[in-house]
């Protein structure tokens, strides 16, 4: 399909300045922009790699100025930019038609238009939603539901009854269903707790390749939409992880933690059993929050224990001038 500035415009929600009839085939970053790519700016900073660029076309908030441009304003250029890159760019097929060493259990459902990978295995009683792709070596055990739409990569293991919504993506090497990491001690060994619930992935999420999601326990786990996990992520069993919230990698939530929505988890983060954090917090990269903790709605925090930020940036600021402070004291007492 061929896109114009102006059709873009109108699907992005963003308002033409110049010549709408551009035609526009693809986006790039400026210096290797092509005279049909579209670029962006967000900040006046970068006024200039744009206007240097060969790109005829870009999407930029109010108040830049961008001479000789074709500029398709919107105050959420970067958000409005990525919208537009999903209707240029066509996505490569993980899998187009059945291949003929794919293993399709004879009572599993699947619907119109799957692509289904060399050497996968669907199991008994799976459902696979109508335009699912399902790339190489995956497994998808038995009685697992699919939705429509959805993109799962090569080498992706979902265990018994995990049940996926539509327009998810699922990147190579996650496992979704797994037991949880849960035992009781009677005094002289570890007896398994049961791990009989199942996993929940609503629709538009986004999961990271090597990512793991535990089965629940009793309960269920349950990721909500549009959640968006980065490479490496861990899920505990009956962790709940509410709308839009998005984790960056190596980070771990153990069992029975609460996420809210709208939350932002950065990389390397620990957060323990029974924690909770609430609608829109903050925790910063490599932040420790023990068990049971709660994070206020709309609180930033940092740190091993994790605490407010400016808790955090005061005690850091006398951690780093200790050495200095050791000399004073050092100092002070040879005058005695």
């Amino acid at each position: 399909m061929k896109w114009t500035a102006g059709d873009l415009a109108k699907e992005i929600d963003a308002r033409v300045e110049g010549d709408s009839s551009l035609e526009i085939s693809g986006v790039a970053a400026p210096e290797r922009a092509g005279a049909k790519d579209l670029i962006y700016v967000d900040a006046a900073k970068h006024a200039e790699r744009a206007v240097n660029s060969s790109a005829n076309c870009v999407v930029a908030p109010g108040g830049i100025s961008l001479s000789g441009k074709t500029i398709l304003r919107s105050a959420k250029a970067k958000a409005a930019f990525a919208q537009a890159a999903a209707l240029l760019l066509e996505r490569p097929r993980i899998a187009t038609g059945i291949h003929p060493t794919a293993i399709v259990a004879p009572l599993a459902r699947i619907g119109a238009n799957v692509g289904i990978g060399p050497y996968t295995v669907i199991a008994e009683d799976v459902h696979v939603g109508e335009g699912t792709q399902i790339g190489a070596h995956s497994v998808i055990g038995a009685g697992s539901w699919i939705g429509d739409n959805c993109r799962i990569h090569p080498r992706v293991t979902l265990y018994a009854g995990v049940r996926v919504g539509h327009g998810v993506e699922i990147h190579s090497g996650a496992v979704l269903g797994a037991d949880g990491f849960g035992y009781a001690f009677d005094g002289e060994r570890y007896w398994k707790f049961p791990q009989a619930g199942l996993v929940e992935i609503a629709d538009d999420v986004e999961i990271g390749a090597n990512t793991t999601i535990d089965r629940g326990s009793l309960d269920d786990t349950k990721i909500s939409d549009g959640v968006k996990l980065d490479n490496l992520v861990h899920v505990g069993h009956n962790v709940q992880i509410g709308a839009h919230t998005v984790i960056a990698a190596q980070t771990g939530i153990s069992g029975s933690s609460k996420v809210g929505h709208h939350v932002v988890v950065g990389g390397q983060v620990g957060i323990a059993d029974h924690c909770t954090l609430e609608d829109g917090s903050i925790a910063g990269a490599q932040s420790g929050i023990p068990t049971g903790k709660i994070i206020r709605k709309g609180q930033t925090v940092w740190g091993t224990p994790a605490r407010p930020l400016d808790q955090f940036k005061e005690a850091y600021f006398w951690f780093a001038r200790l050495p200095e402070l050791a000399e004073r004291v050092k100092e002070l007492e040879n005058k005695k």
